[in-house]
């Protein structure tokens, strides 16, 4: 990961214990019909996903608010381990999957670098994520530091509707 903080100190890292085998939870991760089901902001809806689980590939996705905007995001996949670990590049994007800016925050990074672990423990999962701006501008990591609480809730958000899914996982 190339970064213009070398010190990884602009880095997300989130730990969860998911009270699920690692298989599943790996499973909802890179199964379309899965994903469809939970990931995202609370009260979003996912209306297109296009999966292709590979290096090289790509998740491209279209989610729409409860007020009707549409949103576009797409994750390049640099690695994956099944079923321990994948290795992406998240973006904003746009319906053809061209990396765009945040439609709210001019100043977001264009692309953050995730690399999720997915840990077996007693038939649970310690899922964790580590994130970054990727060859940022300073104004670009100073927006993703100042949004690292809004990120934290976004994604305890995130996660909650995966245990929700987990519960009775209709795939």
């Amino acid at each position: 990961m190339e970064n213009k903080n070398e010190s990884g100190d602009n880095e997300l890292i989130i730990t969860r214990v998911i009270n699920a085998p690692r298989d599943l939870v790996f499973k909802s991760f890179t199964e379309s019909e899965r994903l469809k089901q939970w990931w995202g902001p609370k009260g979003f809806t996912m209306k297109v996903a296009n999966l292709d689980l590979r290096p090289g590939g790509a998740f491209h996705y279209s989610m729409v608010s409860p007020d009707g905007i549409e949103m576009w995001g797409k994750f390049v996949y640099r690695e994956i381990i099944t079923p321990e670990k994948i290795v992406f590049f998240n973006s904003f994007s746009d319906k053809e999957g061209n990396i765009t800016r945040h439609p709210l925050s001019p100043n977001w990074p264009l692309e953050i670098f995730n690399m999720m672990t997915f840990t077996e423990l007693d038939s649970k999962t310690i899922l964790t994520l580590v994130g970054g701006p990727v060859n940022a501008t300073e104004d670009e990591i100073k927006t993703f530091d100042e949004g690292r609480k809004s990120m934290m809730h976004g994604f305890a958000g995130t996660f909650d509707q995966l245990d929700q899914y987990l519960e009775n996982p209709k795939f």
